[in-house]
């Protein structure tokens, strides 16, 4: 008797969520929180807000990370143009629980929390907010992968994961989907969605640059963002020039003291 080879409806099932499930939303976002970053970096960013196309607004600002215990500090300085030069700003990343962020703000000459219940308020008149320029636990959302292979703007081959918040209290937006490079772990394309589930911004990666740090480690480090509020029809785009990495830099650009200070 002549035996044929026949995959019944629920192998046929298995297989295919075999292969779905290879991966999923919580473990691309995992691996984007657990990214290795550069001990230190350094850069001249330029900022330019634009409406309709059109360059309203050019910006220099000076920026200091470091990566201490897996855990990230930023600082920025603005240094031009008038109206926003000697403004800084400076956010901790703690575990478990909100970032901590101040700002100094020459006009009123003292430096001040940025309360949680700011967190929606834009970022120095720019189009990100300031819960933009903070991070996100992973466990506070629930991640879905809604396709593993998929092109978006520069980038190709990229995975797409819903990210929605468990408490809707939690976040300004009521769901981001982001498309991430497979290589690097890199979101290079999110969508933001305001609470009533209308597309509110686009968050998009223009460039990643790789560079050398200690022990030859290769870094992809992204060096052209781009806010843009569709609503609004307004962007801001920073770009990284003069990038340093791994040179250590001191203590004092990660305190409330040099944002007063300025030194």
């Amino acid at each position: 008797m002549k035996m044929t080879k026949k995959l019944t409806a629920v192998a046929v099932a298995l297989l295919m969520g075999a292969s779905a499930f290879a991966i999923d939303g919580t473990e691309i976002m995992q691996k984007v929180f657990d990214r290795k970053k550069p001990d230190f970096t350094q850069a001249a960013v330029l900022l330019t807000l634009t409406k309709d196309g059109k360059v309203e607004e050019t910006r220099k600002v000076g920026e200091y990370g470091r990566c201490k215990n897996n855990l990230t500090d930023m600082t920025m300085v603005f240094l031009s143009p008038a109206k926003v030069a000697n403004t800084r700003f400076l956010v901790k990343e703690n575990e478990g629980k909100d970032d901590d962020k101040w700002i100094y703000l020459p006009d009123l000459k003292s430096t001040r929390r940025i309360a949680a219940s700011d967190g929606e308020k834009s970022f120095v008149g720019t189009d990100f907010s300031y819960d933009d320029m903070s991070s996100r636990e992973v466990d506070e959302d629930t991640h879905k992968l809604l396709k593993e292979s998929e092109d978006k703007g520069n980038f190709k081959n990229l995975y797409v994961v819903e990210s929605i918040p468990k408490d809707p209290k939690s976040s300004q937006y009521s769901k981001r989907i982001s498309w991430v490079t497979k290589d690097s772990w890199i979101p290079t394309y999110i969508e933001l969605y305001d609470k009533k589930g209308n597309l509110l911004k686009v968050n998009e990666i223009k460039s990643i640059t790789q560079m050398s740090g200690n022990g030859g480690h290769v870094y992809n480090i992204p060096t052209e963002n781009v806010m843009t509020n569709v609503q609004k029809k307004h962007a801001s785009i920073m770009k990284l020039g003069n990038l340093k990495i791994d040179q250590p830099l001191a203590e004092r650009f990660f305190t409330t003291d040099f944002l007063t200070n300025g030194k």
